[in-house]
């Protein structure tokens, strides 16, 4: 007959964490996590956000003595990192700028859509004229929904926003390009 397992709770495995001044956990940001803190800093955030989402997704770590001092002693490595990733963001931001893309839409002929054009579209148009971002960079105040030329925001970094023109013109029909 085998002895029985003891099993720890889930609460007293990870009592090592750090606990902050007002009852969160102290944790070091390997990466810039946006309404957070950028890469390098210590933050406090609820049990859950950290369990659930900054650990396992490898945005943070623990902070420990050990990860502090390794952060200050390269703070200036991240510095540098940082400033370099900034200037491509800004220099792809100055590209952006340049771009206009056009996406073909069913209209009427008042030019209102019979769909829209939302993010997914604009980003499968930059896709093609060689640029590869998520939808989640695309700032829409809603879909688009008539013909024209709108300006469109585009969230690459904390401090880099870029504009995008976009043409959403009528789709032509197979009918009209053969006359």
């Amino acid at each position: 007959m085998t002895a029985p397992v003891k099993r720890r709770k889930s609460s007293q495995m990870f009592k090592r964490l750090p606990q902050g001044q007002n009852g969160g956990i102290q944790l070091l940001l390997i990466h810039n996590v946006e309404h957070l803190g950028k890469q390098g800093e210590i933050v406090e955030v609820r049990r859950g956000y950290a369990l659930n989402y900054l650990l396992p997704q490898g945005l943070a770590t623990v902070a420990t003595e050990h990860h502090k001092r390794m952060v200050e002693k390269h703070r200036e490595k991240l510095r540098a990192i940082e400033l370099a990733k900034l200037s491509e963001f800004r220099s792809l931001a100055d590209e952006l700028a340049k771009q206009s893309i056009t996406i073909e839409a069913n209209a009427n002929d008042e030019g209102h859509l019979y769909g829209s054009v939302g993010a997914h579209e604009i980003v499968d148009g930059l896709k093609a004229a060689g640029f590869a971002l998520a939808q989640d960079q695309i700032r829409l105040e809603g879909p688009l929904k008539e013909l024209g030329l709108y300006t469109i925001k585009i969230h690459l970094h904390s401090e880099v926003d870029a504009s995008v023109k976009v043409w959403v013109v009528p789709t032509v029909a197979a009918d009209e390009t053969a006359s």
